[in-house]
């Protein structure tokens, strides 16, 4: 039995809608978890992620294991306390920065060691460590396997080796993190863009048995029409009774074309990255506030999203203070940006509910088509 109930509320093809029941609070689905790297969603404080309608968030073992070090947060109370956020909280495993860091990384089968990207220390992570930082150290609600990735082009027998490699690193961390009724730990299907590989990947973690799946390996250099691909098939060879979570994805046309497909959560960097470099995600697709064409637009950038950087300033003065590089500027992008995502969620979920899903997804798409002038 899974550590946290996952209850389907309506289904829309292969699209669903629904809550997944955690000790911090319920999680309605399709969700968009900010991600907080380094124990914050960067320019914003946990009130205004709040005030978003974010439920959960993402926090990161690679960058937390290093600083301020996962021990330091145990001892300060756990990171709920440490950052201030009392709902869930889902932490990555570190396989994506084992991934991105690979220059100074070496991964054996018993585990990955690296160099510190911040001072060149060296350290090692295991499936064993990787388990204990995230579920008693940092103490979060949804716990990660340990995996191994690999970019995208990737030559079949280098994914496979990879994805087998995972398998047995998910089989160690499922050991080693046991059965705790307060926290889940989700098992991660890898195989890069090759059907025979994804499949095997599943199987193997069907035989080993996780509260939650992960679609990894995508959002790594593919592009959208490739990744749209593989979810065609991916989320039905996980089990339709647990959450299926696609990582690090995406733009506001991923996260609504792998709705449709049938994922059920999300996270990316994405919504504060664009907020940090003036750029504003609408329903008519990214505008860019540093254009002159903004100069004395009054209108705001989304009034019909529940957010005061969505709904209370005009896109003149946030031209304004993007031009004059006032903090302001990122902190309202970045606000907006977030409210947009788990707005767009919500719209998507309610379609789901009221049988209309196939045309939210084509009205959708047709609307981000439009280029920005």
């Amino acid at each position: 039995m899974a550590a946290f109930p996952f209850e389907i509320a309506a289904t829309d093809g292969a699209a669903r809608t629904g809550v997944l029941k955690t000790p911090r609070g319920d999680i309605q689905t399709p969700a968009f978890m900010p991600v907080g790297t380094a124990g914050t969603v960067k320019a914003l404080t946990v009130d205004q992620v709040k005030a978003s309608g974010a439920q959960i968030i993402l926090g990161n073992t690679y960058h937390l294991m290093l600083r301020p070090t996962a021990e330091r947060v145990k001892r300060l109370g756990g990171l709920h306390r440490f950052m201030r956020w009392d709902g869930p909280i889902l932490t990555d495993s570190g396989g994506f920065q084992v991934m991105s860091l690979s220059k100074i990384s070496k991964v054996t089968e018993d585990q990955v060691t690296f160099q510190s990207h911040i001072d060149g220390s060296r350290h090692a992570l295991s499936p064993e460590r990787s388990m204990e930082i995230q579920a008693d150290l940092l103490g979060s609600d949804i716990v990660m396997q340990l995996d191994e990735l690999v970019a995208w082009p990737a030559e079949e027998a280098k994914a496979g080796e990879a994805l087998r490699r995972s398998a047995r690193w998910g089989a160690r961390c499922r050991a080693a993190f046991g059965t705790r009724d307060t926290q889940a730990l989700f098992g991660i299907q890898q195989g890069s863009t090759i059907e025979s590989l994804r499949r095997e990947s599943s199987d193997r973690l069907l035989e080993i048995g996780f509260d939650g799946y992960a679609i990894g390996g995508l959002a790594v250099g593919e592009g959208h029409a490739a990744m749209c691909e593989v979810l065609d098939y991916a989320p039905g060879l996980l089990p339709a009774d647990r959450p299926r979570y696609l990582m690090g994805v995406g733009k506001p046309i991923d996260l609504v074309e792998a709705v449709a497909r049938g994922v059920d959560m999300f996270d990316c960097v994405l919504p504060t990255r664009s907020g940090r470099h003036g750029q504003a995600w609408t329903w008519d697709g990214p505008i860019n506030l540093k254009n002159a064409r903004f100069a004395e637009d009054e209108t705001p950038l989304a009034a019909d999203v529940d957010c005061p950087a969505s709904r209370d300033y005009t896109k003149a003065y946030l031209h304004h203070l993007v031009k004059s590089d006032e903090i302001l500027g990122q902190v309202l992008l970045s606000w907006h940006n977030i409210a947009f995502f788990q707005h767009l969620l919500r719209e998507a979920g309610a379609a789901i509910r009221e049988g209309r899903m196939e045309a939210f997804r084509r009205a959708f798409r047709a609307r981000q088509s439009v280029a920005e002038g």
